[in-house]
């Protein structure tokens, strides 16, 4: 049986899935909230936990929050934020303020929604880890996404205003900031790239749960780079 619960958010994306597959396989309860139910979706296998909820509404959040926390056997100990989405477009002055606002809606709301109902829970367990992913771009932004960038940007800070906020309470907050994820999407939209640059899902999966475990318990308000070669 499982003796400690991570809610993983985005848990069914290309870096949701080895993230999930990463947790359970090191004996966790994983909760992952999905938007709708998936047509025709395999029973879960033991550890897994699915609910629908949408992240992007408080209710939802900490609805997905309860369910995570609602194991006595198994407290809540860990919440990993991968929630987002990427959107081109032109420059600041080619773009409108609602393409703008919708990448903070898409990646920091749920951040900060599901963070915010997760915090009593693992005070009151007695510590844990929050885990956001932010991007290479929050650090090194590139031209045609100041939406994105700006979005994950203030990821970065939300996260790093968490580490401040708790340390004294034994909660961390960390943030992996990848490059290009190697995901069938990824490839997809860029057929013509180097994938072998590109850094593999399970590579930024077994960071992650390192960064969520009692054994990075030294480390808060880390920022975490994973480009892999790219």
């Amino acid at each position: 049986m499982a003796e400690r619960s991570v809610l993983v958010t985005g848990g069914t994306g290309g870096l949701g899935g080895a993230v999930t597959s990463t947790f359970l396989a090191a004996g966790w309860r994983v909760v992952v909230p999905e938007r709708g139910a998936r047509p025709g979706s395999e029973p879960a296998p033991d550890g897994l936990v699915r609910l629908t909820a949408d992240l992007a509404d408080p209710a939802g959040a900490a609805r997905a929050v309860e369910t995570a926390a609602g194991d006595p056997s198994a407290p809540l100990r860990a919440v990993v934020n991968l929630v987002g989405g990427y959107a081109s477009g032109g420059l600041v002055h080619e773009t409108p303020v609602d393409e703008f606002e919708r990448m903070l809606t898409t990646n920091l709301r749920p951040t900060y929604l599901v963070t915010q109902a997760a915090l009593p829970h693992l005070v009151a367990a007695g510590g844990g880890g929050v885990v956001c992913v932010s991007a290479r771009a929050a650090v090194a932004p590139f031209p045609g996404a100041a939406g994105y960038v700006t979005a994950k940007a203030a990821v970065l800070a939300f996260a790093n205003a968490v580490a401040v906020e708790y340390r004294s309470r034994n909660v961390r907050c960390n943030t992996v900031l990848p490059s290009v994820i190697d995901t069938p999407a990824n490839r997809a939209a860029q057929p013509d790239a180097d994938h072998s640059r590109w850094v593999a899902p399970a590579e930024i999966a077994s960071v992650i749960h390192f960064l969520a475990s009692a054994e990075s318990a030294p480390t808060s308000g880390a920022t975490v780079p994973v480009y892999g070669r790219a």
